[in-house]
């Protein structure tokens, strides 16, 4: 009975004094492990390779559109109140020629679509619509240019990076193969995020593109409404001495 009473104590001792050595080699462990240094963003970039380089001159071509579009769009959006009353006395008065001047001093959209009226005056009304809608098309056609790019480089982007990923991928594996048995668990993951790199700046760059797009459009319908307003109160005006 004493011979297991030694037995046991001999063993409590042992559990206690691996229990004590467990904490100390957790920490010893941590201690010789490296800590991961974080990645910069330029690292980043620089680990995506040459696709990465396509998609910043895309970003930032995308970035002057938005901004040189954004200023066109702003200035043809503005509308003086009192145009139209002052083309209306001009015409009423026959005084076309101070119309025109008016139209040229404005220098917006929707007046040089009342000076392409103006100039067709005398005409059959039909022609004078017709001039009008054709002088429509050019500005609007003038006021989406840069569009295509922006529309391109939505739906392009994210196919550059999905593209720099999978070569990234063949790459990593091709990598992995020609180690062999000395391949490590780090090696394949460092060449997965290296390879991803690309898919998240081409997702970035084609979501900014798409939100850009998507606001100049909406720009330039404004203009659009505005222009075809301005279009039914010419017409209506050139109406106006038929009726009386």
């Amino acid at each position: 009975m004493l011979f297991l009473q030694e037995i046991a104590a001999i063993a409590a001792d042992s559990a206690a004094q691996a229990a004590s050595a467990l904490p100390s080699a957790a920490a010893s462990a941590a201690a010789a492990a490296p800590a991961a240094e974080p990645l910069s963003l330029w690292e980043l970039c620089v680990e995506g390779g040459w696709i990465m380089v396509i998609l910043a001159v895309l970003l930032v071509i995308s970035i002057y559109v938005l901004a040189e579009r954004s200023i066109v769009t702003y200035k043809a959006a503005r509308y003086d109140e009192g145009f139209m009353k002052r083309i209306k006395d001009y015409i009423h008065d026959g005084e076309t020629e101070s119309a025109l001047n008016l139209c040229k001093a404005t220098g917006s959209p929707y007046s040089r679509l009342i000076a392409k009226g103006i100039t067709r005056i005398g005409r059959p009304m039909n022609d004078v619509l017709v001039a009008i809608e054709n002088t429509g098309n050019l500005e609007v056609a003038a006021l989406s240019k840069g569009l295509p790019w922006l529309a391109t480089t939505a739906a392009g982007a994210p196919m550059l990076g999905f593209l720099g990923t999978v070569t990234g991928m063949v790459q990593a594996f091709y990598s992995i193969a020609s180690a062999g048995t000395a391949a490590s668990i780090g090696d394949f993951a460092g060449g997965i995020y290296t390879a991803l790199v690309t898919t998240v700046a081409g997702l970035i760059v084609g979501i900014a593109a798409m939100f850009a797009y998507n606001f100049l459009v909406a720009r330039i319908n404004k203009v659009m409404n505005m222009m075809e307003a301005r279009t039914m109160e010419f017409m209506d005006l050139l109406n106006e001495p038929a009726s009386v």
